[in-house]
């Protein structure tokens, strides 16, 4: 075959480039399977069907099941339920009461349930808390013929196929289309260097080209773009792809979620202190021993733990603790005393025989009776420094507290053996640094480590530091019976000047996933967003939220830790 001519090969020049650029792409952008598109919504499809409506007052979800709706009444602002209310369905012409099930949850039952389409109805609501008007549309599902008759039937290539190309009005299969253009570039190549080998090289180059164009495009199900955005589906309780929660109606029943509406208010800057649960200490006592010796059980035995006791009751008994040198000398003490009480009295009987006779004066008698008296008190003296224990006596009325001892256990003068103080006299005690004028510190309260919340009342504070710190004093107003000396709490206490602010309880903001403080709104009947928040210190039961919030919205404040947790 005669090679081609120069002039041949400039008239063919410009089809075959054309051909080339425009088919190849072609081909590339029409085989099956492929998809460079961005990820396509997908309805988020629930099991049941739903209807949903809200005023300031209420806020009503109703879940389908086959014929019959069930009805969720809550408070708008608390989303607490309203068992006290009536219920009366509008449903096309016909008016159904909703049937009470005690914990403002109704049912209604209808025909009309079973059908298709969007639904609306009327409720009419009575209560104690006010009536109200809610009007929402049920969508029910349409039925398997409608919705494959809605959709039109779309041909599916079959394995290994790959859709024609359509050129110039004809259907041109695309292994055939690329491997013309394969070809076509060869050829142009090979005329371009006037070489029958290149010729032949590009030819080569063009069968692997029709080749591997077709292995690549006849597998199917390949999709280049995004994966679809996954809906929850169901009534479980599930976490959306943007972060939010989907809590259905009864399992916010179940899990006894509240919120608040937020609510600008004046709040005034509050700072943190630790502190700890001391003792009043004018109602309250130490009880020690003077001397210290072996401790002895008073009839009835020793106090117990929590024991009630009243000023001047024996507590215990303290036998005394000599020393050799001391007892030695009180022996011989007594010696003396028994001897000197021996001749006081003979003295006394001479006297007595003398008085009987006439020969002395009565009044002998009478001083020789008060010497033998005064020396047995002596002897009684020395006995009971030998013998007679030291008798430990309650200072105050009020509760055992500590004790410190056991029968036999020996204790010196500085031990103290029990601890007495009054539960309704109990203060706590903080520590301010440098940074805080204690002078300023006001409408303080505690949290106590049990979770007690302690309302405390500004008593005084040291001018003497403690560890470069200030004691800062507080009286609590009426006490946990729970609350044990030097138990830490957590003081927050006023400083600063009155701002306007959300204020919100403590057990509203948690740590999400990855650190950050949140709070939990409810943006809609059954989903909850989290908001990032700046949180300050405001008392022991709530906090100021500073940013992340705006007025009006709905913020959890029970259940907010479990509604975290769903996944």
């Amino acid at each position: 075959m005669p090679f081609l001519t120069n002039d041949v090969f400039r008239c063919l020049r410009v089809p075959l480039a054309w051909l080339a650029l425009t088919v190849i792409p072609a081909a590339a952008q029409a085989h099956e399977g492929h998809d460079h598109g961005g990820p396509q919504p997908t309805a988020n499809t629930l099991s049941s069907p739903r209807v949903a409506a809200q005023s300031e007052t209420y806020e009503l979800v109703g879940i389908l099941n086959q014929e019959t709706l069930r009805l969720y009444l809550d408070r708008f602002e608390t989303n607490e339920p309203v068992p006290e209310a009536t219920i009366v369905a509008t449903v096309g012409e016909t008016d159904i009461a909703a049937t009470p099930d005690g914990d403002g949850t109704f049912e209604i039952t209808s025909d009309a349930f079973s059908g298709q389409g969007p639904l609306e109805i009327v409720f009419i609501i009575t209560a104690p808390s006010g009536d109200d008007l809610l009007i929402g549309t049920l969508d029910l599902p349409r039925s398997s013929a409608t919705a494959a008759a809605a959709t039109p039937a779309q041909p599916i290539p079959g394995p290994g196929t790959a859709p024609d190309i359509v050129l110039a009005g004809y259907s041109v299969p695309q292994p055939y289309m690329i491997g013309g253009a394969a070809l076509a570039i060869g050829f142009l190549l090979g005329a371009s260097l006037r070489s029958r080998r290149a010729v032949a090289l590009a030819l080569a180059a063009g069968v692997a080209l029709v080749a591997t164009t077709a292995v690549a495009i006849s597998h199917e199900g390949h999709d280049h773009g995004s994966a679809p955005v996954p809906a929850p589906a169901g009534n479980a309780p599930s976490r959306l792809s943007d972060g939010s929660i989907f809590l259905p109606k009864p399992t916010q029943r179940l899990l006894d979620v509240r919120t608040i509406v937020a609510r600008p208010e004046e709040a005034f800057k509050a700072v943190s202190l630790i502190g700890r649960v001391i003792a009043d200490p004018n109602r309250s006592g130490l009880v020690q021993s003077i001397n210290g010796g072996r401790i002895l059980s008073p009839d009835g035995g020793l106090p117990i733990l929590g024991q009630r006791v009243r000023k001047g009751d024996v507590l215990a008994l303290v036998e005394q603790a000599l020393s050799q040198a001391d007892q030695t000398g009180i022996a011989e003490q007594i010696g003396a005393v028994e001897q000197q009480i021996a001749v006081a009295e003979a003295k006394l009987e001479r006297a007595r025989t003398l008085a009987a006779r006439g020969v002395s004066a009565q009044s002998q008698v009478s001083d020789a009776e008060t010497e033998l008296a005064g020396l047995r008190r002596r002897l009684d003296i020395f006995a009971d420094v030998r013998s007679e224990p030291e008798t430990l006596r309650a200072p105050v009325d009020g509760v055992i507290a500590s004790v410190n001892i056991v029968a036999g256990q020996v204790v010196g003068s500085e031990d103290t053996v029990f601890q007495i103080i009054d539960p309704d006299g109990v203060w706590v005690e903080a520590l301010v640094y440098g940074q805080v004028d204690p002078a300023t510190l006001s409408g303080a309260s505690a949290l106590a480590t049990d979770g007690a919340q302690l309302a405390l009342r500004f008593i005084g504070f040291s001018k003497a530091l403690q560890q470069q710190a200030t004691r800062v004093q507080f009286s609590i107003i009426d006490p946990s019976p729970n609350l044990g000396i030097g138990q830490p709490v957590q003081v927050f206490a006023r400083n600063g000047a009155a701002i306007t602010a959300f204020v919100v309880p403590r057990e509203a903001v948690l740590n999400g996933m990855n650190g950050e403080t949140l709070v939990w709104r409810h943006a809609e009947a059954e989903r909850f967003e989290p908001r990032p928040v700046r949180t300050e210190p405001f008392d022991a039961t709530r906090v100021i939220v500073r940013a992340g919030i705006a007025e009006g919205d709905r913020i959890v404040v029970r259940g907010s830790e479990l509604i975290n947790q769903v996944r």
